[in-house]
Parts: C-alpha cells; structure tokens; sequence
C-alpha cells in the first residue's frame, strides 16, 4: 500500500513539473518559439539582430567600394557578407530596399508562432522594431 501511494505522489509530481514546463515554454501550440516572452524567441530575435547588424555593416562597406548600395545577393557575392547570412534564420526571411542614399534592411517572420516583431535597420545602423 506505501509502494501504491508513493508512485502515485511521483506521478502527481511529473504530471504538475510537465504542465508548468508546457505552459512556460511551449506555448498552446507547442511551438518551441512562443512571442517574445519565451527564452528562445530572446536567443532568435537577438540572433537575427545580429544578422541585421552585419547585413548594414556589408552595405556600409559595398557602398565605400562601389558608390551604391546593394541588394542582398550583390553583398553575398561580392563578399561583403559571409556567405548565407542572407538568407535568413528562425522563421525570418531578410529583405533590402536600397535608394540613392540609404537603405533599409527588414527581417519579416513567417513562422508557425504569433508574436514575433518585424525588425529592421538602416544606414544610420538602429535596430528597430
């Protein structure tokens, strides 16, 4: 009879331990990436500014070298990025629209999770969200 009561306490335990880790982290969906409250979305967003940052650093560059701004593809191939930085991480896709004097680099997410902020930077090299 002890032996009963002690697995059904540890089975209690596991249950309540799996809930709370569920409702923390997994979202409704169980989505491992659940808005910008969830740890990992913090590790992805902080990721793709990161990207962000390096993609106007490589335009700042191209422009230096060649009088203009590029569009993702000239900065892969010209080596101004490392190579398949531009294709984007973590749901998001990068997109470059250029003009004369400035740029603006935006990270759309597309993902399977609602909450995600759109994020871009520009010549002046702010992050915006």
């Amino acid at each position: 009879m002890r032996a009963a009561f002690s697995l059904i306490g540890i089975l209690v335990v596991a249950g309540v331990g799996l809930f709370l880790f569920r409702a923390n982290f997994m979202g409704k969906s169980g989505a491992t990436t659940m808005g910008t409250d969830n740890p990992r979305a913090v590790v992805d967003v902080t990721g793709v500014e990161a990207d962000l940052t390096g993609l106007a650093q490589g335009e700042r560059n191209y422009m230096a070298q060649n009088g203009k701004y590029a569009t993702l593809e000239e900065l892969e191939s010209s080596g101004s990025v490392q190579e398949g930085r531009t294709k984007g991480r973590f749901g998001y896709t990068y997109s470059v629209e250029t003009a004369e004097h400035s740029f603006t680099i935006t990270a759309k997410y597309s993902g399977p999770t609602a909450g995600m902020p759109t994020i871009s930077i520009d010549e002046t090299m702010q992050i915006k969200k």
